[in-house]
């Protein structure tokens, strides 16, 4: 590949995991020199093995690669119409996966750091950057990931004035609006408090007798549970506790914390009182996703899917994400970023990779390689906006800049990629012959429509920001 530079002035992406990897071969096919610092390995951590960039540290899957049933299939087709490294090298070096792309993970580390260095516009500079990048760099990109070295969080935090990163993930699950039985559930906020957005019925609630409860409560005690790495040193907060963990405490705790029934009346039998209530709240402006109140846990994930299906109301519930306690290091990406993912206190500095508050591999080589195109855009004067809303990639820095609805301190937490992060589509009723469709089918339509509309939205994006053409 020969290039020859549009500009002398090289920007600089701090970190060479998936998300800075892209990044900086997005900005290099853009014609723009960029300096690729990575501080393995001069400095190790204790995830990683290598010193090779784009080093994948635990699954070697990019999961579902089908874009027409799939979200982060989806993804991942946007990805590949956009010249992205990660998935050209996890293509070249995929392994037998079913339906799912996965990879061969040393020769995919070792293809994406071949490539990189041998593109003329990209310099490699093994070294940490121990707090904030020198003031006359004056672009750059932080994508350091969930094992940010503590000198540099520690910069984030007195620029931003941030109390404290979120160093650890509580999450909670979140459902799909859709998939709720509303039937069953009804909306009513505590007491019938009225919000700030003057909504007094704000959350979605689940009725238990005392015999549900009791045997949800068994089935949170007995059910299987993750262990924490040795580095991870995973605490506990009295505000983020998991729910096994308050279950463990006493029977009646949960039903005194986050599944308490006081000030909420059942509409369709106001004379008996329910024995527990699970509160959803709306998590994203859209409204198409919810989050359990209070649902943060270790339960594994097919535990969870079983038990929390137990809960009345959530019978066939769909889960956009479900709930987990690990190491993790990320902002409040939709206080701290505007929508090219620069940062309101210092614009020179934008963020990219799981520091936004993205979850999984592919979501964080996709904020990376927005990142890197929005950062060469700005530097050769063509600057441009996020993708639409409608595509995988516009959701995704959608969500994190601004899709999410603040719900008290600690409400932001890492997503993955899925469809309730888009625009909702009305299913369709019939097929192409006009036969009636079974809800199976209106979903599997549904689907390949939203991305159908996605890539074609994708199309139109890209054909009329010309500011970065991919290199030949």
């Amino acid at each position: 590949m020969s290039l020859t530079p549009t500009t002398s002035t090289p920007i600089h992406v701090v970190g060479g995991g998936l998300a800075g990897s892209e990044a900086a071969w997005q900005i290099a096919s853009a014609g723009v020199p960029v300096v690729l610092h990575e501080m393995r390995p001069v400095r190790g951590t204790d995830a990683h093995q290598t010193d090779h960039l784009a080093e994948l540290v635990c699954s070697n899957s990019f999961r579902a690669d089908d874009w027409t049933g799939n979200a982060v299939g989806l993804l991942h087709a946007e990805m590949r119409a956009l010249n992205s490294i990660i998935m050209a090298c996890g293509d070249a070096h995929q392994v037998p996966a079913g339906g799912a792309l996965a990879v061969d993970r040393d020769g995919f580390a070792q293809a994406v750091t071949a490539r990189l260095e041998a593109h003329p516009l990209v310099t490699i500079a093994r070294e940490e950057v121990a707090g904030l990048p020198p003031t006359d760099w004056d672009s750059v990109i932080v994508a350091t990931g969930p094992l940010t070295s503590p000198a540099l969080a520690q910069a984030i935090l007195e620029l931003t004035g941030e109390g404290e990163l979120a160093f650890f993930d509580a999450i909670a699950p979140i459902v799909n609006f859709d998939s709720i039985n509303m039937d069953i559930a009804w909306r009513q906020s505590r007491y019938d408090k009225v919000g700030p957005g003057g909504d007094a019925a704000a959350y979605i609630n689940c009725p238990m007798t005392k015999d549900q409860y009791e045997a949800f409560i068994d089935a949170i005690l007995e059910g299987p549970k993750s262990e924490f790495k040795d580095w991870e040193n995973v605490p506990y907060f009295d505000g983020c506790l998991p729910i096994e963990v308050m279950a463990e405490r006493g029977r009646e705790t949960l039903r005194h914390g986050p599944m308490k029934p006081v000030g909420l009346t059942n509409p369709r039998d106001p004379l008996v009182k329910a024995h527990a209530i699970v509160q959803l709240r709306q998590d994203n402006a859209l409204g198409t996703l919810w989050n359990m109140v209070g649902f943060q846990t270790k339960l594994k994930h097919g535990a969870q899917t079983e038990i929390f299906r137990m809960i009345p109301g959530l019978e066939k519930a769909v889960f956009a994400r479900l709930g987990g306690l690990h190491r993790n290091t990320f902002i409040n990406s939709p206080r701290l970023l505007d929508t090219n993912l620069r940062l309101k206190a210092d614009p020179r500095l934008r963020f990219a990779g799981q520091v936004t508050g993205v979850e999984g591999y592919v979501e964080s080589a996709a904020v990376g390689l927005l990142a890197g195109r929005f950062a060469a855009a700005e530097r050769l004067g063509k600057p441009i906006e996020a993708p639409p809303e409608t595509t995988a990639l516009g959701g995704l820095v959608g969500h994190i800049t601004g899709g999410h609805l603040e719900g008290g301190k600690g409400s932001f937490q890492p997503m993955n990629i899925n469809y309730g992060l888009l625009p909702p589509m009305a299913p369709p009723k019939r097929d192409a012959e006009g036969n009636r469709l079974g809800s199976k089918e209106k979903t599997r339509l549904k689907k390949r429509l939203m991305g159908e509309r996605a890539l074609s939205d994708l199309k139109a994006w890209a054909e009329g920001e010309k500011a970065l053409e991919p290199a030949e």
